[in-house]
């Protein structure tokens, strides 16, 4: 019995103890709040993305003959001139088509040649009435037979020293190559499509990029738009460009629809290369020299406190006005038109400022566009550059110890 005597007087001097000295903390202690000086600044806007690099005005190069590639004189990177030689193909079984298709040439016109001296006959016979029509008309036939075949084997001939020139393959325009997928010995067919031998790029110091933009983020995209945009090869450098096209088909990636936009961006020092991933971010607004609002006082709650230290404030204004119309906080223009008043007072805000007392007060303002991180003021009565915001409150114990914030005032 006695045991548990001192264990209950020990539990209310432990009780006891803890109460003390938590009051004591709550005597001694300061509650302060953190406060952010207004500044202006550059806000923007962006959309971002990614997209793949690409040469403008890339070609590819093939061949329209089968063969095999008797020699290739064109490597990656060469830097090539319009109707340069790139390849050759093997030409022995072309110039035997050329050969073959000569000769035919040669018989059709020889056979063109006893057409018209039977026709010949034939009519000087049809004039003295020495034959019959129908024989007449029979060599009339034969010659104009004749003369088609020879229409007939000279486009053969045509055709076969085509396919003759086709197998010296060249550049079809200045460029540079950036791709070649064949070697020498390598055999190329063109039965059902034209095989792709070499691709050239016309101009590597102007690159594009094709950027998938959401459906969501579409609307904020328009030609000419500035673009800033980097590449893992180079981290710490941006580069610029410019929206060209966005194109209106659609596209649907894991049931997420995305429209393609093409964007320039020139490359002087060479430094993009095809096929790079590039990170894009479209500038959608873009404001300098404006004030700027952490999002952190929009989202401040003020003490209890501070309210009724407002409301006395209000209530002291009001009564010195001799009881007038009521003020709204923050309203930077008197009074608002009957018909817009609903709208100001919807698009108003509200934060926490340091008056010149140094006592915290309310004032409002008309918000501008928003990153995220800050807002721009747009109108306001009292907010200007250097005034104190308050973003968060911070405890303060006995000790002197209290979290780190950017500016600390005492809570009056």
């Amino acid at each position: 019995m006695k045991k548990l005597i001192v264990i209950l007087v020990l539990v209310a001097v432990a009780v006891g103890a803890y109460f003390f000295v938590t009051a004591r903390e709550k005597e001694n202690g300061e509650t302060t709040f953190t406060t952010v000086k207004l500044t202006k600044g550059t806000l923007e806007n962006t959309v971002s993305s990614t997209g793949t690099l690409s040469a403008i005005g890339t070609v590819e190069v093939g061949t329209q003959v089968s063969g095999t590639l008797k020699q290739v004189l064109a490597d990656f990177n060469d830097h090539v001139k319009k109707d340069q030689l790139l390849a050759v193909l093997d030409k022995r079984v072309l110039k035997s088509a050329v050969q073959e298709a000569r000769a035919g040439l040669m018989k059709a016109r020889a056979q063109e040649e006893l057409a018209q001296a039977d026709f010949k006959r034939s009519k000087r016979l049809y004039d003295n009435k020495m034959v019959s029509e129908q024989e007449f008309v029979q060599g009339k036939t034969n010659l104009a037979t004749a003369k088609a075949s020879v229409i007939s084997a000279e486009t053969s001939l045509n055709r076969a020293e085509t396919n003759l020139n086709y197998a010296d393959i060249r550049s079809p325009i200045d460029g540079t190559i950036i791709q070649r997928n064949v070697e020498p010995g390598q055999t190329v067919a063109a039965s059902f499509s034209t095989p792709t031998l070499f691709l050239v790029a016309a101009d590597l110091s102007k690159m594009e990029i094709q950027a998938l933009v959401d459906e969501s983020d579409i609307g904020q995209i328009r030609l000419n738009q500035s673009v800033r945009f980097t590449v893992e090869a180079y981290p710490d450098k941006s580069f610029s460009g410019t929206v060209k096209q966005i194109r209106l088909q659609p596209s649907t990636v894991n049931n997420v629809v995305n429209y393609t936009v093409i964007v320039n961006a020139d490359n002087p020092d060479h430094l993009l290369l095809p096929g790079m991933t590039a990170t894009v971010d479209f500038i959608a607004q873009h404001l300098e020299n404006i004030l700027l609002i952490p999002n952190a006082a929009l989202r401040f709650k003020p003490t209890e406190a501070m309210q009724s230290a407002m409301r006395e404030q209000m209530k002291k204004r009001m009564a010195n006005s001799g009881g007038g119309q009521r003020m709204r906080p923050g309203n930077n223009s008197g009074s608002a038109p009957p018909a817009a008043g609903n709208d100001r007072r919807r698009d108003f805000k509200m934060v926490w400022i340091l008056g010149e007392d140094g006592k915290p007060e309310m004032s409002g303002f008309i918000p501008g566009p928003t990153d995220g991180k800050f807002t721009a003021v747009k109108q306001s009565r009292k907010l200007k550059e250097g005034i104190e915001v308050i973003v968060g409150l911070n405890q303060k114990s006995s000790n002197g110890s209290s979290q780190p914030s950017v500016r600390h005032r005492r809570l009056l």
